[in-house]
């Protein structure tokens, strides 16, 4: 048979494990919702910024099919010979 000595060790331990448990699940919670919040922050930035270069690209791209690549197999010299004329 237990002593009530060791019943309050016993008792006070699991009081003390609770609430510790139930501190801790808070902490560990706010950090998770505080990381959440980080990582959507950040994905919003990168999203953005994305749209910003697709803009500029979209923006700065030339209005005509004229290729100037020459490593592209539909780049034609001539094209771009003669569009160098029309603009000199």
């Amino acid at each position: 048979m237990a002593s009530n000595t060791q019943n309050v060790v016993r008792y006070s331990a699991l009081l003390a494990g609770l609430a510790y448990g139930f501190f801790h699940n808070r902490t560990v919670q706010k950090e998770g919702a505080e990381a959440a919040v980080a990582h959507a922050q950040a994905r919003r930035e990168q999203l953005i910024a994305d749209a910003k270069k697709a803009w500029i690209a979209k923006k700065n791209t030339p209005k005509s099919d004229l290729i100037t690549d020459p490593e592209d197999p539909k780049f034609d010299l001539e094209k771009v010979m003669m569009s160098w004329d029309k603009s000199a």
